[in-house]
């Protein structure tokens, strides 16, 4: 099924549906597949290897001839030239987050590229739609990866967010399927961000043995790390290793990802932190993109379709 929302208008993709950009992760294997099954694939920078991300944008042209597009996560920014390293790479398409919209919408803006920067409170979203943005990512705390301390949930920022902007959303954290995709449009989305989904899916990269703990994974086997500092704030898989930080952090929780290649590619799951949101919970086989993106589409439209049959009176 394809929709038309002012997501697929504004990004030129069949179906509303954007890969988040995990470090590491969102390379050209991973994120030419969600391009090509019709979403948008999105290659990272956090990783901070960007002669490694100019072949990867280089490989992803030669996979796929869709759109796709690159995140700027700005805690992470080793280059001060990052903007130029974009606009040279010739993509359309950018997402900004980890940092204050304002640094780079205007270079970004002025070389011709659409912005959607990611919020995690309506002050950030305020911000960034005052900036210029194009669009926001609307991202709760239900969401893996790094987080603002002061965690929303999605059900209560995405329409708080929604209710005051007038620029198109994309909700992210808690998306999986198209019943939570249903319900992100429901909540005045217009468009969905998927992580743990992506990082789980057959084309991810990752070692099976973290694939294999989504999937094992109950819905409260997640843990919100690093509430107070130093550092940012995370959600990740529960393991021994993130067990023993969520009751007795240890310094500088970065740290903890001097190793994160030996988790991520190595497979040993006490190397590092192991982000994923607590929809990993409702993550129960490993599939190609292709059949995520189409059984996504195929149960929001049928949610959409049958909601008013069922309840009206």
């Amino acid at each position: 099924m394809a929709i038309e929302t002012a997501i697929t208008r504004m990004l030129g993709v069949e179906k509303p549906i954007i890969q988040a950009p995990m470090g590491w992760i969102a390379r050209a294997q991973l994120a030419s597949a969600v391009s090509n099954a019709g979403g948008m694939g999105i290659i990272e920078t956090s990783s901070g290897e960007l002669d490694a991300i100019r072949g990867e944008i280089v490989k992803m042209r030669s996979l796929t001839d869709r759109p796709f597009g690159v995140n700027i996560a700005q805690a992470f920014v080793r280059d001060p030239d990052i903007v130029s390293f974009v606009v040279d790479q010739g993509v359309r398409f950018v997402t900004t987050s980890a940092g204050d919209p304002t640094r780079y919408c205007a270079q970004l803006k002025e070389a011709g590229l659409t912005v959607f920067h990611v919020v995690p409170h309506l002050e950030g979203a305020l911000k960034a739609v005052a900036a210029g943005v194009d669009g926001l990512i609307v991202e709760g705390s239900e969401g893996g990866g790094f987080k603002n301390s002061r965690d929303v949930a999605t059900m209560v920022l995405l329409p708080l967010v929604c209710a005051q902007v007038q620029v198109p959303v994309v909700a992210a954290g808690g998306i999986t399927d198209g019943r939570s995709m249903a319900a992100a449009f429901a909540l005045g989305a217009e468009g969905v961000q998927m992580g743990t989904r992506m990082v789980s899916a057959a084309e991810s990269p990752v070692h099976g043995n973290w694939k294999q703990a989504i999937i094992d994974a109950r819905e409260t086997d997640t843990v919100f790390l690093n509430r107070h500092g130093p550092g940012p704030a995370l959600r990740a898989l529960r393991t021994e290793k993130t067990s023993r930080l969520e009751l007795a952090p240890d310094g500088d929780i970065r740290r903890e990802f001097a190793h994160a290649l030996d988790l991520y590619f190595g497979g040993d799951m006490e190397a590092s932190i192991a982000l994923s949101g607590q929809v990993a919970g409702r993550i129960d086989a490993i599939k190609p993109v292709a059949q995520i993106l189409d059984e996504t589409m195929a149960e929001f439209e049928a949610v959409m379709a049958t909601l008013a049959h069922r309840f009206a009176r």
